[in-house]
């Protein structure tokens, strides 16, 4: 029995005001919910509809007793207080992406100025990115059950402040190899992050019965541009790129504090597997099938984060804003494609969806490698948003209903590969500008997206109904 039927169980025998009064972000409240749920279908397959009014009683009187005295005491240390804006479930998920990608999204736009400080060319600024990727790796594989045991309200209201002084720390690195050192640690929190707020996203769209996982990555691009925007018009005034990173951390806590200080962290999806999470999140065949459709889509979109600043001021002598314009537009094109995908999944199905934006992907590249103009180059990196949209949140909701590992450990595998290739990809690109040329960094993503339109049919090919 689900939480939907469990909640209807529970307004017929109790009633609808005492189930009212439950508090759906309560911890105990799930907790209840997963109890009355294993015990009243227990007493269901038995035939005993008395016991199963007993079992919703007992537990009911159980989460009261709990309720009043937790509201007797004070809140026994900071993570325990809730504060900031009453959203609803789904709401609060997607400020989470939001502001953590508003959070990452202030130090691309910044790469030309950084890489002219430090006066190094594409290859060594690339191996310094690839500190990044690093911490990611080895964050991916061993963090999951760690989370698990710290709780993830308290996690992710340390990670992400902590992520903003990061990279503003990163900023004020002389060289690539403390460039590289610095972002070590960047990848670890990044890691962690995604781990929480990806299953976060699932668990809540199947709490709540209709799918938001395209549309909690819409949020996240939406908080990508917005953070390139504020960055261009920063860089065009001049300000340095330390001070920058700087202001932005008391930034980032007042935004965690505003819309993640009631966070309280959804119930685990039902029938999934009940083994053990393992501590290195090794691929399965499945994991590794929806590693190849996504492998065009994360490294052409890391390949744009990192590389287009430096393409539009390298190729067409572009101003600053227009340089840090080129990041945000991608992402912007691909928060807008995110933010209305669902319906066309749910009409169509995944693979299909997939095989069009892989497509248009296709095109970008090319408008990017073959571009005679600023503009032209700017349409490129748009179609490339558009075509990196869906791609990973569609492959993120595969694995995580996956049911031959738990949730976590499978949404840890796609993402430690998955993401080894958005953070290691594009650095290694360095190399490539370097030596061929700045545009072949994006032409090299042809055979990619060849690979992923192949391996689409991963991804599914019923379309998907928009109740999970």
């Amino acid at each position: 029995m689900d939480y939907r039927s469990c909640r209807s169980q529970l307004n017929g025998y109790l009633g609808k005001r005492a189930a009212r009064e439950f508090n759906p972000r309560d911890e105990a409240y799930t907790t209840l919910l997963s109890r009355v749920s294993s015990d009243v279908s227990m007493a269901s397959s038995r035939g005993c509809p008395h016991t199963c009014r007993d079992a919703a009683l007992a537990h009911f009187s159980f989460y009261e007793e709990y309720r009043k005295s937790r509201n007797a005491q004070l809140p026994s240390d900071f993570f325990s207080m809730k504060f900031g804006l009453d959203l609803p479930p789904q709401q609060r998920v997607h400020a989470g992406f939001f502001v953590y990608s508003f959070c990452m999204g202030s130090l691309p736009p910044r790469l030309p100025d950084l890489q002219r400080m430090m006066r190094i060319k594409e290859g060594l600024l690339g191996f310094g990115l690839i500190g990044a990727a690093a911490g990611t790796l080895v964050s991916l594989g061993f963090f999951g059950p760690i989370l698990e045991r710290i709780g993830y309200r308290r996690s992710i209201l340390t990670l992400i402040p902590l992520l903003a002084l990061l990279y503003a720390t990163a900023s004020f690195a002389g060289g690539p190899l403390a460039f590289f050192l610095l972002l070590f640690p960047v990848g670890i929190v990044i890691g962690g992050i995604e781990i929480i707020l990806n299953l976060e996203a699932d668990r809540t769209e199947h709490m709540m019965g209709h799918r938001i996982m395209n549309r909690a990555h819409a949020f996240w691009s939406f908080g990508f541009f917005s953070a390139g925007i504020i960055s261009a018009l920063v860089a065009q005034s001049g300000l340095s790129p330390q001070i920058h990173l700087l202001l932005m951390v008391p930034l980032v806590i007042v935004g965690v504090a505003l819309i993640l200080g009631r966070f309280d962290p959804a119930p685990h999806r039902t029938g999934t597997s009940d083994e053990k999470p393992t501590h290195v999140a090794m691929p399965t065949m499945a994991i590794m099938a929806l590693v190849a459709v996504t492998l065009s889509a994360m490294i052409m979109e890391g390949a744009g984060i990192d590389w287009s600043a430096i393409y539009m001021r390298d190729v067409f002598a572009v101003p600053p804003f227009l340089s840090g314009f080129a990041v945000a537009l991608g992402a912007g094109a691909q928060a807008v494609t995110r933010f209305f995908a669902d319906p066309f999944v749910e009409r169509y199905s995944p693979t299909a969806v997939s095989r069009v934006l892989l497509r248009v992907l296709g095109v970008g590249v090319l408008l990017v490698f073959f571009a005679p103009s600023d503009w032209l180059a700017l349409v490129g990196f748009a179609l490339m948003g558009v075509g990196t949209s869906v791609i990973f949140p569609l492959a993120m909701s595969a694995a995580a209903q996956l049911t031959d590992r738990p949730a976590p450990t499978n949404v840890a595998s796609l993402a430690q590969i998955s993401f080894v290739g958005f953070l290691l990809g594009p650095p290694l690109l360095g190399n490539v500008a370097e030596h061929f040329g700045i545009r072949w960094s994006f032409g090299v993503g042809l055979p990619l997206v060849i690979l992923s339109m192949v391996c689409a049919r991963a991804l599914g090919t019923k379309p998907l109904k928009h109740e999970v």
